[in-house]
């Protein structure tokens, strides 16, 4: 008989009664080769038949048993069917289709096709959401007294199958991608759970309820499998916290606050820092910080940090998603915890000289970190705690002011003082003049400065100062009584431009908003005359030469005056032309054209009256002196010795002695550099503020790698970094260079062989390198890492624990820089920095791929590899990753240096070959897992090549459906296709 169709094969099947082998065989009779069982759907045409009476044929499901035991169907289109029935009244039929998916549903796997992975990810949730009715059905029924006990029962054995379906993590995976596959169909499911819901209160609190609700929690767990992390519980220590908040605030006062919110948002979820602990870190890191500390400036810089900028950090932590937590509990329970650290408080307190405690508990409140209630509980605590500290109040220290204090009633100030900087100057300068003495008396200006950096307004301040300088150059129909008071104005807002230049960094008060062609007269002088740290300039330079008939005028006024005359001056003019002038005097001098008494008289009238002038002729001379040879500098040195000195006449104009103040510091600054070179030592008066903090830190006579490993040995001894650290390791990055300061602290790390010791040299490494991380993630993921992964004679460095430290030390520096590197430009501190490019990243790493990349051909010894690696047409196969799907500029060095270093992890999973680089490459991506957000599209694994999936899946510690999605971008199409066929193989 030749058979036409599937149908009426298993109709004669069943009249004659064949046996379930028989009935194979004959079938593969019937049907020609070529075409699959599933394409000519045979598991719905047996259930089809199988299903027409109140009970199902027992013979017909037998073949669809034996169908499923031989694999002759796929789980997938069995799956289907089933969930195509919907008479649930017929109880027989869905006990037999129960059965059914008991023989597969706790094995379920396809090692086929991708695409037939991603079908059975989509007969997985039809098949939950037919669960999902069924169980709906019977929860109903439950209600009809009569047929309790059997809907009861039917609804027991449909949960158990629930239950059995999603114990699997493997199966939850499958229908997570089917979920982000179909989203109509997941809505589906959300719908059946509410019915479910409605209907499972007729089961009172049976063991029925409690099964059923286990399944429904278990489902509704699913679209969030990735996000659940554990905190750290077993530490109570974050050196990386600590560190990132020292170097903040010894180095980067004035930068804005996002970034550093964001740096610690990013540490905090990569070691999984629990919230109190992570707050209570900060103001520890603050405190100590407070307590050592120079004198002088930086003190104030410090308690602005602490007292202003730390509680804004805070107010946009606060705005970070939680979870269920409550934010200013996490606050209040961090300062409980702060207040048993006695012996931490009552040293800054007496640093302080003033209960630190309380104001920063009143600042907190104010900006709404802490409730009220619980900051009075807070004061009260410590209050009663303090009554037992040694008593702070000494004779000599009862009448200072403590700065804390100064510093949180200077911040109003400042707002005043930028209003009052608005108005028109040229109607008032007296009373304009009268607000800025005022500013210069004492430590009013520090303080201002301090509390103007931390809350964000310092470069306003300056652009204020810069205007009023250029008002300064009006001199028409000057009358002799305004002429002292516009000198005074110009002197004045000169030198507090260039205090804050030394003090905050140059790049405060560079402005981009200047029209073109009218750079303000102090940004040009700064920029080409101002001697900075890093900064050689040339004193024959053209800007040191300006018009020769001014510079004339100029030396003979100098010469022949009895004192500068102020009315009608062009003081900027003068500023310009005074580094020629000193040469004429100098080569005069030199020359015995001049007496050593003109020569005082000269250097009088500089300093006299203006003391802006003085401070232009020693920036000059500055640059002259390192051109000198030792014998000719004796008189240069002189001179400056000269001008430093301060005048103590009668007639000298008002504020002479607080511009002096600020006059040698300003010089100090200027000259320490040449005076250590030159080991000449000038007397400064001393002013009471500090000499400069963190200058010349490196001990003479050592070379610069000792000097850093004996650094980094003490700081890993005592587990923390402390701020004079932070600065030496600052200058030996400048000294040494990226590659260099990146490859010797790595040699550090991998010389450390006890667990506990690697990981507190992640946490402090992370740290230091926050000093220049882009940079140093550049050099440590595009060189370093793949000359020791592919240099044989370097793997055994590469042991646990020192290998797996370094892997997780990659993986913060690379997700930190990604994530940061396109919204946050590089600070001025990062900038001032002189970059060496070890190699050009586009060489190293070709954007055409017809030419093998240096990497590639580094790649491997192992020759059919390195040709499929560097074959001009690479397939899909070997480097096609979600990246490119994205199309992620490859221009930008980092993401070329990821591009390839994933590259590079694929050929060594993918080697004949293994050993501990094999090993890294795992814990690298195990750390990659551990560190990822949930759904975090545009993660550094985006740049890992899809074929990667499949080998990583062999590694017994990665072979887990919850590790193929996170490593997997399932908001592509080709991801989730990656995923389920990985998955669906486990």
């Amino acid at each position: 008989m030749k058979v036409v169709n599937l149908k009426q094969a298993i109709l004669q099947a069943w009249k004659e009664r064949w046996s379930d082998y028989q009935w194979a065989i004959n079938m593969k009779r019937f049907f020609p080769r070529g075409a699959t069982w599933d394409i000519l759907n045979l598991a719905e045409a047996l259930l089809e038949q199988a299903m027409i009476g109140p009970s199902p044929n027992p013979l017909i499901l037998s073949y669809l048993k034996y169908a499923i035991s031989s694999q002759m169907v796929s789980y997938s289109t069995v799956l289907m069917a089933i969930s195509k029935f919907d008479d649930f009244s017929r109880d027989l039929c869905v006990q037999s289709l129960l059965e059914i998916m008991d023989m597969f549903c706790d094995r379920l796997s396809c090692h086929g096709k991708a695409e037939e992975c991603i079908s059975l990810c989509r007969a997985l949730l039809s098949a939950l959401t037919w669960l999902l009715r069924c169980a709906t059905f019977y929860a109903e029924k439950v209600k009809d007294p009569l047929e309790q006990a059997a809907a009861e029962n039917q609804l027991k054995m449909c949960l158990e199958r629930l239950e059995k379906v999603l114990s699997s993590t493997k199966n939850r995976a499958l229908i997570h991608i089917a979920k982000l596959e179909e989203t109509s169909s997941w809505s589906t499911v959300e719908q059946s759970l509410l019915k479910l819901g409605e209907n499972l209160n007729n089961l009172g609190s049976s063991p029925l309820r409690s099964q059923a609700d286990d399944c429904v929690s278990l489902i509704k767990s699913i679209p969030t499998m990735l996000s659940v992390h554990s905190e750290q519980l077993n530490k109570t220590g974050f050196p990386t916290v600590h560190a990132v908040v020292l170097l903040e605030g010894t180095m980067n006062l004035t930068g804005e606050t996002q970034p550093l919110v964001e740096q610690l948002m990013m540490v905090k979820r990569m070691q999984r820092i629990p919230s109190p602990l992570f707050v209570l870190e900060i103001w520890k890191a603050c405190f100590v910080g407070l307590i050592e500390c120079p004198e002088g400036t930086e003190e104030l810089k410090w308690t602005a940090f602490t007292f202003l900028k730390m509680p804004q950090v805070l107010v946009k932590l606060k705005k970070y998603p939680q979870g269920d937590k409550d934010f200013t509990e996490d606050v209040n329970c961090a300062f409980e915890f702060l207040l048993k650290l006695t012996p931490l408080l009552d040293k800054a307190d007496q640093r302080c000289n003033c209960n630190c405690m309380s104001l920063l508990l009143q600042e907190c409140s104010k900006q709404g970190l802490l409730s009220e209630a619980n900051m009075n509980n807070l004061i009260d605590k410590r209050a009663a705690d303090k009554e037992n500290s040694p008593s702070l109040k000494s004779a000599e220290n009862a009448n200072i002011q403590p700065n804390p204090g100064l510093i949180l009633r200077a911040e109003p100030t400042v707002t005043n003082i930028l209003k009052t900087m608005d108005a028109d100057h040229s109607k008032s300068p007296e009373g304009l003049l009268g607000v800025l003495g005022h500013m210069l008396s004492g430590k009013s200006l520090d303080l201002l400065l301090a509390a103007a950096a931390a809350t964000g307004k310092l470069k306003s301040f300056a652009r204020k100062f810069v205007k009023l300088n250029e008002f300064t150059k009006q001199i028409t129909g000057e009358i002799s009584k305004s002429g002292p008071v516009r000198a005074l104005l110009f002197d004045i807002s000169f030198l507090m431009l260039c205090h804050v230049a030394q003090t905050y960094g140059s790049e405060v008060i560079l402005s981009d908003s200047n029209p073109p062609g009218e750079v303000p007269f102090f940004e040009t002088w700064m920029l080409t005359c101002m001697p900075e740290e890093g900064k050689i300039l040339n004193p024959d330079h053209p800007c040191f030469r300006p018009d020769s008939t001014k510079v004339e005028s100029l030396v003979a006024l100098l010469n022949n005056s009895s004192e500068m005359k102020l009315v009608q001056m062009k003081w900027h003019e003068v500023c310009l032309s005074i580094s020629a002038a000193i040469l004429e005097i100098l080569n005069a001098w030199e020359n015995g054209v001049l007496s050593t008494e003109s020569i005082q008289k000269i250097t009088e009238n500089i300093k006299g009256k203006v003391c802006s002038m003085a401070v232009c002729a020693v920036a000059w001379l500055v640059a002259h002196v390192r051109m000198l040879g030792l014998d000719e500098r004796e008189k240069s040195l002189q001179m400056i010795r000269q001008l430093a000195t301060p005048l103590y006449g009668e007639n000298t104009l008002q504020f002479y002695n607080e511009r002096v103040v600020i006059m040698s510091s300003i010089l100090e600054h200027m000259c320490a550099d040449v005076l250590q070179q030159t080991a000449t030592q000038i007397k400064f008066p001393s002013t009471g503020m500090d000499t400069i903090p963190y200058w010349n830190l490196l001990p003479p006579k050592k070379p610069i790698k000792e000097v850093l490993t004996s650094v980094f040995t003490k700081v890993l001894e005592k587990g923390w970094v402390d701020s004079r650290s932070i600065h030496i390791f600052d200058t030996l990055l400048h000294m040494g260079g990226v590659y260099w300061f990146c490859n010797n602290l790595v040699k550090e790390l991998l010389k450390e062989t006890r667990k506990e010791h690697t990981l507190r040299a992640v946490e402090l490494l992370y740290a230091i390198f926050c000093l220049d991380m882009h940079q140093l993630t550049l050099t440590l993921l595009g060189h370093i890492l793949p000359n020791l992964l592919t240099d044989s004679s370097k793997w055994h460095t590469l042991m646990d624990p020192p290998g797996k430290a370094l892997a997780k030390l990659s993986v913060w520096c690379a997700l930190s820089s990604y994530s940061s590197h396109s919204k946050v430009q590089a600070s001025a501190r990062q900038k001032k920095r002189h970059r060496e490019d070890i190699e050009d990243y586009i060489s190293l790493f070709p954007l055409d791929d017809t030419q093998p990349s240096k990497l590639m051909r580094l790649l491997s010894s192992n020759e059919e590899d390195s040709n499929i690696l560097s074959s001009p047409n690479r397939s899909m196969s070997s480097s096609l990753s979600a990246s490119q799907l994205h199309t992620v500029s490859m221009r930008d060095p980092l993401n070329r240096v990821l591009a390839n270093l994933f590259l590079l992890i694929s050929s060594i999973l993918g080697a004949k070959t293994a050993g501990t680089h094999t090993q890294f490459v795992q814990w690298f991506m195990e750390e990659c897992v551990e560190c990822l957000e949930q759904g975090s599209r545009g993660s550094i694994l985006q740049f890992m090549p899809f074929t990667m999936v499949s080998e990583l899946v062999k590694v017994s510690t990665m072979s887990s459906p919850k590790i193929v999605l996170a490593i997997t971008d399932l908001s592509l199409p080709l991801g989730r296709r990656v995923a389920a066929k990985a998955i669906a193989a486990l």
